[in-house]
This record gives C-alpha cells, sequence and structure tokens, in this order.
C-alpha cells in the first residue's frame, strides 16, 4: 500500500514526499529505489531536478531500457488508465480485460457509446466525452493531454497550476507534442508512428 496513505480530497503529502506517487514521477534516469536519490529528488538537488524535459517513469509499460529509451513509452497501464477515466468510463479504467466491459463498453484504446433503457422501455444513448467530441481517433495532443493529467493527479497541488517547483506543465506539454512532431531521425519517426498505432489499435 502507498506510504503514507492516499487520500483523495487531500493531496498534501504526494509528489515525491509518498513513495507511490513518487515512484510513478520519477524521472527514468533516476532510481527511485536508492534512498540518497530520493532524498535528491526531495532536496531539489541541482543534479536531480525534475523538468519538464524529463520523463516520468509512468509513461512506460514495463522497465526502462537505457538502450532504447522509446522503448514501452506512452504506453503505461496508469496512463491508459487515465485516457479511459477522462474520455471513455471510469468503469472502463477499472477493467484490465476488455472483455469484461461488454458489448455496450469500450475496448482498450476506443470509445463507444452506452445504452441505457429508462422505465417508459424507450431507449436512450448516453455517449461518453469523447463520443460528445466526436473523436473517431486518439492523436498526439490527446495523449499528452492526458500526460499533463496524470501529473496532476500525482502531484501535491490542490489546485491546477502551471508551474509546479521546477516543473513546467506547458512546456512539458509541448515537448510531448514535439516529440510526436519533430523525430530526429526516420527510425524514430516510425517508432512515433508506431505509438499512435498501438494507441488506435
Amino acid at each position: 500500500p502507498p506510504d503514507p496513505i492516499l487520500h483523495p480530497y487531500d493531496k498534501t503529502g504526494h509528489d515525491f514526499y509518498n513513495d507511490a506517487t513518487g515512484r510513478l514521477l520519477c524521472p527514468v534516469d533516476h532510481n527511485w529505489n536508492s534512498s540518497d536519490v530520493r532524498q535528491c529528488i526531495q532536496d531539489y538537488h541541482p543534479a536531480y531536478r525534475v523538468t519538464a524535459y524529463s520523463w516520468p517513469t509512468f509513461l512506460y509499460d514495463g522497465d526502462y531500457d537505457t538502450r532504447n529509451h522509446r522503448d514501452g513509452l506512452f504506453k503505461g497501464k496508469l496512463l491508459l488508465k487515465a485516457f479511459k477515466a477522462i474520455f471513455t468510463s471510469p468503469t472502463s479504467a477499472e477493467l484490465d480485460d476488455p472483455e469484461q466491459a461488454g458489448s455496450n463498453e469500450v475496448s482498450v484504446h476506443g470509445h463507444s457509446k452506452h445504452r441505457r433503457i429508462w422505465g417508459s422501455g424507450e431507449q436512450h444513448t448516453c455517449c461518453d466525452v469523447a463520443g460528445l467530441l466526436n473523436m473517431t481517433s486518439i492523436q498526439l495532443r490527446v495523449i499528452a493531454y492526458i500526460t499533463i493529467q496524470l501529473c496532476f493527479a500525482l502531484s501535491s497541488a490542490n489546485s491546477w497550476q502551471i508551474m509546479d517547483d521546477d516543473f513546467n506543465s506547458k512546456v512539458f506539454y509541448n515537448h510531448i507534442v514535439d516529440f510526436f512532431k519533430l523525430p530526429p531521425t526516420q527510425d524514430t519517426a516510425k517508432e512515433v508512428d508506431g505509438i499512435l498505432l498501438w494507441w488506435n489499435w
């Protein structure tokens, strides 16, 4: 369990002051398991600053590969759950197996309309957020938006703010967009396309 216990309506002590949230927010090039590293991050050591140009651990599916930092990037399970919770339904975010959602629920990466039968027997259709926005695919700016929202959720900030200590959410958002739109090589471009294909599978 998180240490200390996380409270949903009071974010005091979240961020890097809680082992669970700190582990998820920790940049992948730092070892959160090291007590010295944790202390340096909490003390704002210049060599351990957390800025908009570092990738938090929650972005990755599995362990970070130092030889290929794009392997598993933007495929983290918590990131996918955050997308579902906002754009499809909180219920779908709780299901690990998309088959459990039933025919009227969302697929792993898509969205749907949920049917509700009222007392009169008349059928009404209740759209999720993705449906209301007429989303037919998941674009890079949606991924960037979800990432920012998850960073905020894990932080200790009780209200939205662009600057959180050394971390600038606006710069981080643009950094993610640039990652997708401005790949430095053709090989990187193929990997980026693969990430978007994975989200829209």
